[in-house]
């Protein structure tokens, strides 16, 4: 299995995923969007990972390497390939597909329940999801769910909390990757998103809590569910 992902920033990296891929002796290489780095065309990947990042899908003036990283998406999609996105790379995965990505009612920073949506067992990828397990989120944008595509289920703070189509594409909006070194990224340079709103945690209750090996536990089923275990 040869994994690629896609990175926005310097501190939003593949995190427990790297960790899964040297478990199951696959290759993992990386595309460095912010620094310019050329995308890989589908013939050099089997799975491909899109990240998270701070910026929106919709912010191509700011960010001109999005347009490229779309097509790159849409390339992938078209060739068969298992993509798999994070954060913002599932709202890239939702407005590649057609869907409408834009403002969520709340800003949704912290470790909050997830629900499994009704619909999720018709596949076998949402089966293996929990009827509620607790992940990590971090977003202030949503997304439609595109046509065709299963919803995975909804937090309090966000109806659509992921998808999944033809069994190989996955979306999630949540952060099951998440290690205690990346969530400290996330929180020594976008600190100045907690703003006590209503699903914004406590720097110090985002610090402190014990969630990963549920979460990292999930990402891992969700992977071998996809082959690379």
């Amino acid at each position: 299995m040869r994994i690629h992902y896609l990175q926005h920033v310097p501190f939003e990296g593949p995190a427990y995923l790297e960790t899964i891929a040297r478990a199951g002796g696959a290759s993992i290489a990386g595309t460095r969007l912010y620094e310019g780095e050329a995308l890989p065309a589908p013939s050099g990947f089997d799975l491909l990972a899109v990240m998270g990042g701070p910026m929106g899908v919709h912010d191509e003036r700011i960010y001109p390497w999005l347009a490229g990283e779309k097509r790159a998406i849409g390339e992938a999609i078209e060739a068969g390939k298992i993509v798999i996105g994070i954060c913002l790379g599932a709202q890239l995965i939702a407005d590649v597909m057609g869907a409408s990505v834009h403002k969520n009612e709340y800003r949704e920073i912290g470790w909050f329940p997830v629900t499994r949506s009704s619909d999720a067992l018709s596949t076998g990828i949402d089966r293996l999801f929990p009827e509620r397990f607790q992940a990590f989120h971090w977003h202030g944008d949503t997304f439609d769910i595109p046509n065709g595509a299963v919803r995975l289920g909804e937090s309090e703070a966000c109806r659509n909390q992921g998808f999944v189509y033809d069994e190989r594409i996955v979306a999630l909006q949540f952060h099951l990757e998440a290690t205690p070194k990346s969530v400290r990224a996330l929180l020594d340079n976008c600190r100045d998103e907690l703003d006590g709103s209503r699903f914004v945690q406590s720097e110090k209750d985002i610090a402190n809590d014990t969630h990963f090996a549920e979460c990292n536990g999930l990402f891992t089923h969700i992977m071998k569910a996809l082959g690379v275990l």
